[in-house]
């Protein structure tokens, strides 16, 4: 009876011994950091996971020449349309085109809403901190648009001070309009602003030269509304650039850049330029 009292002792010894020795083992890696474990993890190929979902989705606001519909149509064109179209024939996928507001474009893109910013993007000192881009493409300047009849009031201007005027929230034009003193009346995108101007709740408003060129005047929506005065030399700066955006890290910069080099190669770049009137301001270095 003794020995079996023993052995009973014996074995229960021995489980809690083992249940010991299982729960410090299973507590283990609980206790490790689980940023070490990510940061050994490779990044993934951001590539990889737009030709895995089958689709680029591209981040655009309305501006003509650049990305827009005609009248009656569906489909979106322009000089970064078509090009985006391209672009994403070459990774193997389709195209989207998503209509998004500028001030949140980085957002866009870093929640995975978008998969590049494509939209005559100024490369500003801020995009260049908080995206991935590309090569420039293509020159541009900001520019004053203003009703045709109140033209003696505008042209030869060195300072916006006391003016209303009309920008997109986040843009280039935003920090040009500041820097000469406007009073700035933000807005989504450039082409509201010129419902601004057009509408007289604002005096004028600043924006891409491309998109003043190709949207007022003669023969256009805004036929009442002008545009004069290169801001940036008001500015003593040189001309901007454009860049398409990714997001931080993305070897989609890398396809993009090489991409871009095969079409300037091929003439596809200067081709399409021509179509939309962009053959002077395209960089095709």
């Amino acid at each position: 009876m003794k020995e079996k009292l023993l052995a009973l002792a014996l074995a229960g010894a021995m489980g809690l011994t083992l249940a010991a020795c299982s729960g410090g083992t299973a507590s283990a890696p609980s206790s490790a950091p689980s940023g070490s474990q990510e940061s050994a993890a490779p990044a993934e190929s951001d590539l990889a996971y737009v030709q895995g979902k089958g689709t680029l989705v591209v981040g655009i606001t309305y501006f003509a020449p650049m990305d827009y519909k005609e009248e009656g149509s569906d489909e979106w064109i322009g000089f970064d349309a078509d090009m985006a179209k391209a672009f994403a024939e070459s990774l193997g996928v389709d195209v989207e085109f998503q209509e998004i507001t500028w001030d949140y474009k980085v957002e866009e893109l870093n929640s995975r809403a978008i998969d590049c910013v494509w939209n005559g993007m100024t490369l500003t000192d801020d995009v260049l901190a908080a995206m991935g881009t590309s090569n420039p493409y293509c020159t541009n300047y900001q520019t004053l648009v203003y009703p045709a009849d109140r033209a003696a009031e505008f042209e030869g201007l060195t300072s916006l001070e006391g003016l209303n005027i009309a920008v997109e929230s986040g843009s280039a034009g935003e920090d040009a309009a500041e820097a000469l003193g406007a009073t700035t009346v933000p807005v989504q995108a450039q082409s509201n602003a010129l419902m601004e101007v057009s509408a007289g709740t604002s005096d004028a408003a600043v924006i891409d030269v491309l998109m003043a060129a190709e949207m007022t005047g003669e023969g256009t929506s805004y036929s009442d509304l002008v545009y004069s005065l290169n801001l940036n030399e008001a500015q003593d700066l040189p001309s901007e650039e454009y860049g398409v955006g990714f997001r931080q890290g993305s070897d989609l910069v890398d396809a993009f850049n090489t991409f871009w080099a095969e079409k300037v190669a091929d003439g596809t770049v200067s081709d399409t330029a021509t179509t939309y009137g962009l053959q002077d301001a395209v960089i095709l270095d």
